[in-house]
């Protein structure tokens, strides 16, 4: 067969159009993929089904290295598929258009190449590729909550052992149910208010407490559960703004504690917050008298030495709540790399920023974050190529990072591309240290 000049020329030009649709990232489902369908039928309309054919197996391959697909590094199988696919389409409109003249002929020509395409694409790799070659994720992450809770109960056979799940998580119940399935003694549950988690724990042993922030979320839970499921809260967790991570406050209430400065140290309103902490001491207590129990409280968020610890106390809680304590200790399984961050931070190192769960959190200033602000103040997207569908409200299209690579690339110690929360105090890690020694620095021994 002899090839055209005017074969080259129109598969070469309608190729460079195809490419240039795959660099529409963020929406190339709705602007690649017709693109390069309309391309295969030109082709075939123009210049024969071989040049169709061309096009149908060289425009995967560059899709894939232009849009770095995550699915189909996870299946290479499904590349050859596409172009499969691809071929039927352009099978379809050559053939049937040949045999039926006319529009007539190509309107039904293109209706059967379209319709075999999808049916067989949408069957081998919906059915076939993805459920025998993609590990489910929801498995992969009940193996995980079952896997690490018999892990910790190896460590500490005899320890009270829960598992803090996120209120804002997308099978937020799924999460809660496997957690008590697992053997969980305690959940505790924030980044949102709980209000359905006695739900997910009807009928087992195992204990529910809330977080929360103010003396209204206070509230709103204990009646909630109270009139609902005739229950309240087994313990309840008041986390401060100097916490790290995701905070319970607006960025209003935040600089009305003076909580959100590059020097919380002297602008921090301790005076004001203990007011705040009375108050959902004053709501547990009525709920407590109702039900005639004890509900124990922990206060969370800045606690760093024995001088806060005694200070929780005086405010009446039953525990303290400690984490950034702990990540620089030699036990705390997180890389070198991110225990060394919160070493070499500085007191304005330390910042609020805006996290994809909608609220303010606290992290250490680094390339990431310094990114995400030029982005922010450029007007740009997020360049999003996988969603990992671990929040319940998140559009890929609209969040300005995607929280769980962010953290996962913090837990594999990348961290010019991670995001690294930390309390207030982080800037106070000067040294690694062992979990004996930081608790008896905190019980003052």
């Amino acid at each position: 067969m002899k090839i055209t000049t005017k074969q080259i020329t129109t598969t070469a030009v309608l190729l460079a159009i195809c490419i240039v649709s795959q660099f529409f990232k963020n929406t190339s489902v709705y602007i690649t993929g017709p693109v390069i369908n309309a391309c295969l039928i030109l082709a075939v309309l123009s210049v024969g089904i071989p040049c169709g054919i061309i096009l149908s197996v060289i425009t995967p391959v560059t899709s894939f290295f232009i849009t770095g697909s995550p699915i189909i590094g996870a299946i290479p199988a499904i590349m050859p598929c596409i172009m499969a696919g691809n071929a039927l389409l352009v099978l379809g409109v050559g053939l049937v258009t040949k045999k039926c003249k006319g529009n007539g002929g190509l309107i039904a020509g293109m209706a059967a190449g379209s319709v075999v395409k999808a049916l067989v694409m949408g069957i081998v790799i919906s059915l076939i590729l993805i459920p025998n070659l993609l590990p489910a994720p929801m498995e992969a992450k009940m193996r995980a909550i079952r896997s690490e809770f018999e892990k910790a109960r190896q460590i500490a056979p005899k320890g009270i052992l829960g598992f803090n799940i996120m209120v804002a998580t997308r099978n937020y119940a799924q999460y809660v149910k496997e957690a008590v399935k697992a053997g969980a003694d305690i959940i505790v549950s924030g980044a949102g208010l709980p209000v359905s988690l006695p739900e997910f724990v009807e009928g087992a042993k195992t204990k529910i407490a809330p977080i929360v922030s103010t003396a209204k979320s206070a509230s709103v839970i204990c009646k909630l559960w109270d009139r609902k499921y005739k229950r309240v809260p087994d313990l309840v967790v008041i986390e401060g703004p100097l916490a790290g991570g995701h905070l319970g406050f607006s960025r209003e209430d935040l600089s009305k504690y003076g909580a959100d400065t590059a020097d919380v140290p002297d602008t921090y309103n301790q005076s004001a917050y203990d007011e705040e902490i009375r108050g959902i001491m004053k709501v547990i207590s009525q709920f407590a008298e109702k039900y005639k129990k004890h509900i124990p409280v922990a206060i969370a968020g800045g606690i760093y030495t024995h001088e806060d610890v005694m200070h929780a106390m005086d405010l009446g809680a039953d525990a303290v709540q400690v984490a950034t304590r702990f990540v620089t200790t030699e036990e705390c399984d997180a890389p070198m790399a991110y225990k060394q961050a919160y070493i070499d931070a500085k007191k304005e190192d330390i910042v609020i920023t805006q996290s994809p769960v909608g609220m303010p959190g606290r992290a250490i200033k680094n390339t990431f974050l310094d990114k995400i602000t030029e982005c922010k103040a450029r007007g740009e997207k997020a360049k999003i190529t996988h969603c990992y569908q671990c929040l319940e409200h998140c559009n890929p299209a609209d969040i300005p990072y995607c929280i769980t690579k962010a953290l996962s690339n913090a837990a594999e110690g990348k961290l010019s591309e991670a995001l690294l929360f930390c309390g207030s105090n982080a800037y106070r890690c000067d040294c690694i240290e062992t979990v004996d020694a930081v608790m008896r620095d905190l019980a003052g021994i």
